[in-house]
């Protein structure tokens, strides 16, 4: 297992001919705008308020949601312990292609699929509960019945006290959450293009 600084410095590798992660950002929101959501990556600054209150000593599986160019996950890999285990899943292949190419990190697995199938992906790679989910979907875009059907399957996996964190940029995504958390943290981050809505679903 390769130390957590060797570990971010191969997820920030990238090989020869492949785009950057701001151009192949913009492709796929060229291709998908409606799922991608956005033009840009997420700023720094919400990175680091977004991940702030993860316990990262207790943190032995971490899901994220749409993980798009791995904006996240290479933050989210330097921040874990070396026998944690990171599994971004996005319905964008394209992306799934592009961070298996990226991120060598042995913790780190990529896979094409929908957030509703949370609870049997995580199954097949032999962990029971996530300590935290982390996701930028576009929940007030998501066709009808899968926002709803993610919210469920996420409060289902989660174990006591973990949370669902959860990056957006309408306050709508909080009518998603009500029916399943009680216990929900909010911020805003208004040096991200454009501002974004912060949750924290606690699960109690």
């Amino acid at each position: 297992m390769p130390s957590s600084t060797t570990a971010a410095r191969r997820a920030r590798s990238r090989p020869a001919g492949v785009p950057s992660p701001g151009q192949m950002f913009f492709q796929e929101f060229l291709k998908h705008p409606v799922m991608v959501g956005s033009i840009i990556p997420s700023s720094n600054k919400l990175i680091r308020k977004m991940l702030a209150p993860v316990d990262w000593a207790n943190t032995k599986l971490f899901v994220e949601y749409g993980p798009g160019v791995g904006t996240f996950c290479r933050p989210i890999l330097e921040r874990m312990a070396p026998d944690a285990t990171l599994i971004a899943i996005d319905t964008n292949e394209d992306f799934c292609g592009y961070l298996r190419h990226t991120i060598t990190d042995s913790r780190f697995v990529a896979i094409n699929g929908s957030a509703a199938d949370v609870a049997q992906i995580i199954k097949d790679h032999g962990h029971e509960h996530a300590d935290y989910v982390l996701s930028g979907l576009p929940f007030s875009t998501l066709p009808a019945g899968v926002g709803p059907a993610i919210a469920a399957a996420t409060h289902e996996v989660l174990r006591p006290d973990g949370a669902f964190l959860v990056y957006q940029f309408s306050p709508k995504v909080k009518d998603f959450l009500l029916p399943h958390w009680q216990r929900i943290d909010h911020d805003m981050e208004w040096w991200n293009v454009p501002p974004a809505q912060l949750y924290w679903a606690w699960k109690d």
